[in-house]
C-alpha cells in the first residue's frame, strides 16, 4: 500500500505540483525511453541490427537474488495472474496514457496488479483504498479528495494520476525503480534508514534492512512484470544494473562499427556481454 501507516514512518509532505518538479530529473536520468524492450526482451535500439546479429545480444537479465522467489510466485499464481490477463486491456490502456504523458515507463502499470489485482473496489484493513491502494494522506497530498462519498482514490482516472505523481516523487528521492518500488509500499523513510544502515542504495544489498512485506512486494511486482512480459525491463533492475545494460548494449553495437573487429571473410565478430551486473 502506498505510504504505509507504520507507526515512526511519517509520511514526507510535497509542495507544488510533483511531476513539474521531478520530470527533467526523469529525463536526465539513465532510464531513458529509448530503452523499451520487444517481445523477445531485446532493446529497441538494436533494430539496426539482423536477426543474425541479434542471436547474442545483451537481454536482460533476471536477478539471482530474485530468481527463486519469482519461479515459485509465478508457479503458484500463473493461472490467477492470467485470468487477469484477459481483463486488463482497457485498465492497462487507461493507465499506460497517463504514464506516457507523465513520461514514466509503462511497465510500471503492473504495480496495480500487485496492489488490487486491477479492482478499484478492494480496501484494506488498514485504510488503503483503490487501484493503487492509496493511503488517505498519501491520496490527498498528491491531489485526491478523500471524504465520505467522494473518494477519489476508487476513480481510477484521478487515482492513476496521483499514483504517476507519486511514482515521480519517489524516483526523484532514490534514482532506482527498484527503490521507487520499496517506499511505494512501506514510505520513503524506511527505505532512506535501509541505505544508512546497509550503507548502499543498491536494493539487493539493503533489503535485509527492510521489513519482509517490502521485500515480497518489489519481487512480486518483478514476478508479474516477467508474467506479463515475458523478460524484465528497466524497471525490474536497480540502477546500477540498468547502466551495465545500457553500457552493454552500446558496446555491443559498437563492435558492429569497428572495422578492427572483423575475420577473414569482413565479418564483425562481437564479443560476449555480460549486461546482468
Amino acid at each position: 500500500m502506498l505510504m504505509a501507516a507504520a507507526s515512526g514512518n511519517k509520511y514526507i509532505a510535497v509542495s507544488g505540483d510533483t511531476a513539474i518538479i521531478c520530470k527533467q530529473a526523469i529525463q536526465d536520468s539513465v532510464f531513458s525511453g529509448k530503452h523499451i524492450f520487444d517481445e523477445k526482451g531485446l532493446c529497441i535500439c538494436l533494430d539496426e541490427l539482423d536477426e543474425k546479429d541479434l542471436t547474442s545480444a545483451p537481454r536482460i537479465q533476471l536477478n539471482e537474488q530474485a530468481s527463486d522467489f519469482v519461479t515459485s510466485h509465478l508457479k503458484e499464481n500463473g493461472f490467477y495472474y492470467d485470468k487477469i490477463k484477459t481483463k486488463s486491456a482497457s485498465s492497462f490502456e487507461l493507465i499506460e496514457n497517463i504514464f506516457q504523458q507523465y513520461e514514466i515507463p509503462v511497465e510500471l502499470k503492473y504495480l496495480a496488479v500487485v496492489e488490487s489485482k486491477l479492482d478499484n473496489r478492494i480496501v484494506s484493513s488498514a485504510g488503503a483504498a483503490g487501484l493503487w491502494q492509496l493511503m488517505p494522506v498519501a491520496a490527498k497530498s498528491f491531489g485526491l479528495k478523500v471524504s465520505g462519498k467522494n473518494d477519489e482514490r476508487k476513480n481510477n482516472y484521478k487515482s492513476t494520476v496521483a499514483a504517476a505523481k507519486c511514482l515521480i516523487y519517489l524516483h526523484g528521492i532514490f534514482d532506482d525503480w527498484l527503490l521507487t518500488l520499496a517506499a511505494y509500499n512501506s514510505g520513503p523513510a524506511r527505505v532512506l534508514s535501509a541505505i544508512k544502515k546497509s550503507r548502499s542504495r543498491d536494493f539487493w544489498v539493503l533489503q535485509q534492512y527492510l521489513p519482509a512485506e517490502t521485500r515480497k512486494h518489489v519481487k512480486k511486482f518483478i514476478s508479474v512484470h516477467y508474467h506479463f512480459e515475458g523478460h524484465g525491463s528497466l524497471v525490474t533492475m536497480t540502477k546500477a544494473e540498468t547502466k551495465a545494460h545500457i553500457n552493454a548494449v552500446s558496446a555491443y553495437l559498437a563492435k558492429y562499427k569497428e572495422p578492427l573487429n572483423a575475420d577473414s571473410s569482413g565479418t564483425a565478430v562481437p564479443e560476449t556481454v555480460n549486461a546482468s551486473r
